[in-house]
């Protein structure tokens, strides 16, 4: 009875370990063209701003403009409360990471972002930080979220 408990447990171990070993399905491809913009140097800034609330985002990330035009899924691709259940998640660990400046590198989350879940900032505002967030997570090989940041 102690042989097959014993046999038993080392076979789910085995096939945990197999299961766990296989990272190459959470692995992001990057095309050439996404490098492109991850390699650009010269600053570009994109305003995001919602003219009901009075809300402005500013982004000043090298390649973001260029990977927004050329990478990312058009407008009205994703809906707006796709956009705002992972922004919300994004912000919440963007912000985490900002108070813990000897953990997270402090040149990549400089400032928290005040991003309330019962204001409603508009397509816009979502769609473009959504994407700011996948293109960060992508250059910089971060993780803000349980999902892996596909486009």
């Amino acid at each position: 009875m102690k042989k097959n408990i014993l046999y038993t447990f080392a076979s789910v171990l085995l096939l945990l370990l197999a299961w766990n070993c296989n990272s190459t399905k959470n692995a992001i491809s990057i095309s050439e063209q996404e490098k492109s913009a991850f390699k650009q140097t010269k600053g570009d800034t994109i305003t995001i701003s919602s003219d009901k609330i009075e809300y402005e985002i500013i982004i000043i990330e090298p390649g973001f403009n260029f990977w927004l035009q050329s990478t990312a899924r058009p407008e009205n691709y994703y809906t707006q409360t796709y956009m705002e259940n992972r922004n919300q998640i994004y912000v919440t660990e963007w912000n985490r990471r900002v108070l813990q400046p000897m953990v997270y590198n402090s040149n990549l989350y400089e400032l928290q972002i005040d991003y309330q879940p019962n204001i409603d900032y508009g397509y816009e505002v979502n769609y473009k930080l959504y994407n700011y967030f996948l293109f960060f997570q992508r250059k910089y090989n971060q993780r803000l979220g349980p999902f892996v940041p596909r486009i």
